[in-house]
């Protein structure tokens, strides 16, 4: 990955997955302490703070982070986990980002169930990027996602209905509607682009970056 070529617009994508490898080297190392999703956040926006003065090349190049800002989508209100803002004589160009963390152990130190909730809200996730889109103005949707449970990555079997939303190593789904409920809730989730679900595994943890093509 070569940061100092292409657009302010493709460099700006850039920074993101450049900011989430070393955000996978860091937590595979230990050397940041993730417990559960706010830590996540927290770790990788001040990581991306960091390396974006390495895209901006003219004066008229600006970049803002905004965390967990509000958007209104089809009437619905809805935040964001992490929006880059990128500036510059163009006009703006917005990524939206959605984060998920899954830990076999809760932040109290207990133990943690509901991986088909995590998994239903991966696909959840990647339908609210669309929409963001589609409705809100951005330009692009990243998922960014990380656990530290190899049966999800790589299972054994897929029994159960929680593999309706199946996020294991090599799957591809496109132009999806899953409505097989999830935690006694009625789920409904369209995804109009294709994605693939590949994971890269540093230390105990397992990461995922995903964008619909």
């Amino acid at each position: 990955m070569n940061l100092l070529e292409g657009s302010f617009e493709e460099r700006l994508r850039k920074i993101i997955s450049f900011a989430w490898q070393v955000f996978m080297e860091k937590t595979g190392t230990d050397l940041l302490p993730i417990t559960k999703e706010a830590s996540m956040q927290l770790q990788y926006s001040y990581i991306l703070q960091q390396v974006i003065p390495l895209i901006c090349f003219h004066e008229n190049e600006t970049v803002k982070i905004e965390l967990e800002t509000g958007v209104t989508v089809n009437g619905r209100s809805r935040e964001i986990d992490l929006i880059l803002d990128g500036i510059n004589s163009q006009g703006c160009h917005r990524i939206a980002v959605e984060m998920k963390c899954y830990r076999t152990l809760a932040s109290s130190g207990g133990k943690r169930g509901a991986t088909d909730i995590f998994m239903k809200d991966v696909y959840e996730d990647l339908s609210l990027l669309e929409e963001y889109c589609n409705y809100a103005g951005f330009n692009r949707g990243v998922a960014l996602v990380m656990n530290d449970m190899e049966r999800l990555v790589s299972p054994k079997k897929k029994d159960g209905k929680c593999w309706d939303y199946d996020i294991s190593h090599g799957t591809q789904i496109s132009d999806v509607h899953l409505t097989t409920p999830i935690g006694g809730k009625q789920i409904n989730i369209r995804l109009n682009k294709t994605y693939d679900f590949i994971w890269v595994q540093k230390g105990q943890f397992w990461f995922l970056e995903n964008e619909g093509l």
